[in-house]
């Protein structure tokens, strides 16, 4: 039986063990202390004993800092290995099973890509000089290094700095492997810094045979030939089993510069180069020089091929539209009918390297992209850059560029579809977006303006209104991506005046949309895959999705009816055609990066961009030179001897008397401003020199005048 006083027995109150725990808390916190400066005092104490003075402190002070600085270069490292291993991502190893025979639209055949793998001969089946001179060439010491060779590195800058130009490259076989398969051409630190990973990374992933395997079938060996089996069967007509010492070192030549010394094109500099191999053979004691001598006595011939040139930049971009749109199970072994202009490619590449050559110093420009689109969307010309042999990397289809005021039809459009006109009126004055407090182009404002003579005019102040106080920025972005741009645009409100990046076709193919009536969805290079028995494995017309009207019809005729003034009294008179009217919109980033002029008629639509690989600026140049010119160039011949048709909502496809009246007057109203600006140029010399010049003039001005002497008797009888 409990004892009921125990029951009664009053329970301690709550603050008591509040206090309990705080006590408790209080002393481990303290005896944790105690024993932690306990244990240190111990450690300190200890390592007294490893203490060092003198030149000894020296060495253990440089070990330390150099511990210190090594594991943060190992951070700095890592970060930027990251980014270079994240190009590893995809079947890489993989090679293509498609093999793709292009004709051009007239059905003449333009070029293939694509390997079977029975068209790769593996290493070990290759002549062994074959194997030699590719070795004593490009990477001596391949299977010495680990993926970059420091001592290979070192010879070839002394070798450089010896002959003062470039004679010698430093990059190993596997980095230039890790190039052609995961990066570009582009002359940046960040890619040799990611080149450098990779080839670590190749050489930790591969074994040597596998990586110089990849090598040899992987590079660009000119004529649109990739890999030396198909190098080997184009110029020499031959299996590689089958080449000889004179014909390997021509080979060999071709992985530096496979445009310059293509035998096909220069024959005499592809021998001179084989010579330079058959020493790098001799000089790396691959063989002696009794070995080599038969081979330069006589030197290696090559199959006749005319002067076919392919156009490589189009039929890298076909041969991904083919894969794309082939069907994935079947033949993959076909022959593709393409949409290019044989025509009409020759005259853009001319076009661009025509004033590249007699302009590029002056502009300080080394580089163009140019598409061009029948207004059925297809594609009947491309142009990737100046030499596809010195770098394949397409700047018409992969490099983004900011399209700065080529990009402001796109916000015009949208304005149209939102109820605007042409001749709706907005104030050209200082505006301020939050933080961002855009400028005009001249500093100058023109008060209220209506939005054709903006758009015309290309002022900044007026779509930055437009997207801030009317429209907004998603559906200005909607409109782009519906009018066929697939590069990501940003979100920011400076998109409006072109800051994101665009590639060329993006813009030849939203510009189409003004072109075709205001349907998107028509570009392809692609009409029709074939097997080679003929039967037809896709069609454009039949399987392509149909097209998609993005622009209304009044808004495509209120767009077209400023765009066809900006060549005649805008910004893009150099772009003029002779008698035809044309449409466009010019493009000009900050710093001058970027050029653009983006333009079309009734029949073509064509995008030129003029810039550096480096981002680097040029000198002053705007989309209405240089790219005004090249348009103008190349879409003259493309008009000649076709009909012309009207661009929709224009009536008239030719120039009239008074839009010839108009564009004289223009023509007369930029000379005069040009000529006042001449005359009102502010002063360049010091006042010094000023004051000095004037003295001297007033010296002459009042000198007295000297007689001339009398002339000789003899003479005046004379």
């Amino acid at each position: 039986m409990d004892d009921p006083l125990e029951a009664r027995k009053p329970k301690a109150p709550k603050a008591g063990r509040l206090l309990a725990i705080d006590a408790w808390i209080d002393s481990s916190l303290y005896e944790a202390g105690f024993k932690a400066r306990e244990f240190w005092e111990t450690l300190t104490i200890f390592f007294r004993r490893f203490r060092v003075s003198g030149w000894r402190r020296g060495i253990i002070e440089l070990l330390s800092e150099g511990f210190t600085m090594g594991a943060a270069a190992s951070v700095v490292m890592l970060a930027l290995a990251l980014p270079a291993f994240e190009e590893t991502a995809g079947n890489w190893r993989q090679q293509d099973d498609f093999a793709v025979t292009f004709v051009d639209r007239y059905g003449d055949e333009i070029g293939q890509r694509g390997i079977i793998q029975r068209d790769s001969v593996p290493v070990d089946e290759m002549p062994d000089h074959v194997i030699k001179a590719v070795l004593a060439t490009e990477d001596r010491r391949f299977f010495e290094h680990y993926g970059i060779d420091f001592l290979g590195l070192v010879r070839a800058m002394s070798e450089n700095v010896r002959a003062n130009s470039v004679v010698q490259g430093g990059s190993s076989i596997t980095q230039q492997l890790a190039k052609n398969l995961f990066l570009t051409n582009e002359r940046t630190v960040e890619r040799k810094v990611k080149e450098a990973f990779l080839a670590v990374w190749l050489e930790m992933n591969l074994s040597k045979k596998e990586i110089l395997q990849l090598y040899l079938d992987r590079a660009y060996m000119g004529g649109g030939t990739f890999g030396i089996a198909a190098a080997a069967d184009f110029y020499f007509g031959k299996q590689v089993k089958d080449l000889n010492l004179a014909e390997a070192a021509m080979l060999a030549g071709l992985f530096k510069a496979p445009a310059k010394y293509a035998p096909h094109i220069n024959l005499p500099a592809a021998r001179a180069r084989a010579n330079v191999v058959l020493t790098n053979l001799v000089q790396g004691g691959f063989m002696t020089e009794g070995q080599v001598l038969s081979a330069r006595l006589h030197p290696a011939d090559i199959v006749d091929r005319g002067d076919r040139k392919s156009p490589d930049y189009f039929l890298d971009w076909a041969f991904e539209e083919v894969k794309r749109v082939a069907p994935q199970s079947g033949t993959h072994s076909i022959v593709a009918r393409t949409t290019i202009d044989m025509n009409i490619q020759r005259a853009a590449e001319e076009s661009v390297e025509f004033y590249l050559r007699q302009n590029g110093k002056e502009y300080r420009v080394t580089e163009g992209a140019v598409v061009v689109l029948e207004n059925n969307g297809a594609v009947r010309a491309m142009v990737g850059g100046r030499d596809y042999g010195t770098s394949q990397f397409n700047r018409a289809t992969k490099a983004l560029r900011q399209a700065g005021s080529s990009f402001k039809p796109y916000v015009y459009a949208t304005a149209m579809e939102h109820g605007f006109t042409p001749d709706s009126i907005v104030s050209d004055g200082p505006i301020s977006w939050g933080a961002w407090s855009p400028k005009n182009y001249g500093r100058s404002y023109s008060g209220r303006t209506t939005l054709a003579m903006a758009l015309i005019r290309s002022i900044n102040t007026v779509p930055v209104r437009l997207a801030k106080d009317h429209l907004t920025i998603p559906p200005i972005k909607a409109m782009a991506e519906a009018m066929g741009v697939e590069s990501p645009i940003e979100n920011f409100k400076t998109m409006v005046l072109g800051t994101s990046g665009m590639t060329v076709m993006d813009q030849a193919t939203g510009y189409n949309v003004f072109a075709n009536g205001g349907f998107a969805g028509t570009r392809h290079g692609i009409t029709q895959l074939l097997s080679h028995a003929g039967n037809v494995l896709y069609e454009f017309d039949r399987d392509a999705p149909k097209p998609k009207r993005v622009l209304s019809e009044k808004a495509l005729s209120d767009m077209n009816s400023i765009l066809v003034q900006i060549p005649e009294i805008g910004t893009a008179r150099r772009a003029a055609l002779p008698a035809i009217r044309s449409a466009g919109k010019t493009g000009t980033t900050q710093n001058y990066r970027d050029a653009w002029y983006v333009g079309f008629t009734g029949n073509y639509t064509a995008a030129v961009w003029l810039g550096n690989d480096d981002f680097s600026p040029t000198r002053e140049m705007t989309g209405g030179s240089l790219p005004a010119m090249v348009w103008h160039r190349l879409m003259t011949y493309a008009h000649q001897n076709i009909d012309i048709k009207p661009i929709p909502g224009i009536r008239d496809p030719f120039v009239d008397a008074t839009v010839a009246a108009k564009a004289a007057e223009a023509e007369k109203k930029a000379a005069q401003e040009a000529s006042a600006t001449t005359a009102e140029r502010p002063p360049v010399l010091s006042s010094t020199t000023t004051r000095t010049l004037l003295e001297i003039n007033e010296i002459f001005r009042t000198a007295p005048v000297l007689e001339a002497p009398a002339e000789p008797k003899k003479l005046s009888a004379l």
